[in-house]
């Protein structure tokens, strides 16, 4: 059983909801959940390229494709505002879902609608994806801008709301000037260590250590570009190492797994990121391979403690840190 603490559902459902379809998760993906041991984890909204051009709209279609199928997926789905919900929701035998938001250019410099998004049940939020916008700048922005005046008034009411703060997508001016803003634990959901693949989208020695010394989090990516430049290390073995390497900095206690599997999407969509059709990582291509992780957890040598942390137990405790 493991949490996956970053996923781009919500998207699917719009685009598939948008063509007519319902009950997008139990026909596409329920099954996918549980063959791949998946109790859960964070849902994001995201404007999907090329809504990127219309993210208010975009994140108005979202919520209204969400919460239908909230309502069709009620008896198999729960949403999880604390660590209780988590609970109930596997002696329910449900999926414990957290609504995520995967950056906030929605919003431009609207800052008070983080209380109306708080009050839908969002508990998680970038303040970018990989865009420059009003309150901060993504990996693809202007690398000497970073938190604007409303994105440092932004990190304030995600504090004092309690909103989960991921700076997954964030550059390293945003990344820092996060750091500085916030009095509480941070997280990069889906981020891996740089050292072992020198991308922008993952994470340097000194930004891990800083999530480390905040008592945050970290999330393993399994996009094959995020893990490594050469085709044969592009496997679940590959991500481990990396998964090594941030324990080795940090502990134990401050990693856990945010796939980020996109494979259900379509390319209008991936084409913005990635010049290559989907492909995965060797071992972990989709969701049905998650508990290839854990396998290759075990047999790395890590106890059955560690790998109930790094499954769920870590982001429960980063839950209890954060949320109010």
């Amino acid at each position: 059983m493991f949490l996956d603490i970053h996923g781009d559902i919500w998207t699917d459902v719009t685009i598939k909801r948008g063509l007519g379809r319902k009950n997008v998760i139990r026909n596409d993906h329920l099954e996918r959940f549980k063959t791949g041991g998946m109790a859960g984890g964070i849902f994001v909204i995201w404007a999907d390229p090329p809504n990127d051009k219309r993210p208010r709209e975009r994140i108005v279609e979202s919520i209204k494709s969400m919460s239908c199928e909230l309502w069709e997926s009620r008896d198999f789905l729960k949403i999880m505002l604390n660590t209780d919900d988590f609970y109930t929701a596997m002696k329910e035998d449900k999926l414990a879902v957290m609504l995520g938001l995967e950056g906030l250019s929605c919003i431009g410099e609207e800052v008070d609608d983080l209380y109306t998004l708080y009050q839908l049940g969002f508990r998680h939020a970038t303040l970018t994806w990989n865009e420059q916008n009003d309150l901060a700048t993504g990996v693809k922005g202007n690398h000497d801008r970073g938190l604007t005046r409303k994105g440092k008034e932004a990190v304030k009411i995600i504090n004092d709301l309690g909103i989960m703060l991921d700076v997954s997508h964030a550059n390293e001016k945003t990344f820092w000037d996060i750091c500085n803003e916030t009095d509480a634990p941070f997280m990069a959901s889906h981020s891996n260590a740089r050292v072992l693949c020198d991308v922008p989208r993952n994470l340097t020695d000194n930004q891990i250590k800083a999530i480390g010394e905040k008592k945050g989090l970290i999330g393993m990516n399994s996009f094959n570009e995020f893990i490594s430049f050469e085709p044969e290390n592009m496997t679940v073995d590959f991500l481990i190492n990396h998964l090594e390497h941030v324990v080795e900095l940090i502990g134990i206690d401050c990693v856990a797994l945010g796939f980020d599997f996109f494979d259900y999407l379509e390319g209008d969509t991936t084409n913005s990121f990635t010049s290559d059709a989907y492909k995965g990582t060797i071992g972990l291509e989709n969701i049905t391979k998650g508990n290839n992780m854990l396998v290759k957890l075990e047999e790395r040598g890590f106890s059955k403690e560690d790998i109930e942390k790094i499954s769920y137990k870590n982001f429960l405790g980063l839950m209890d840190r954060v949320l109010k």
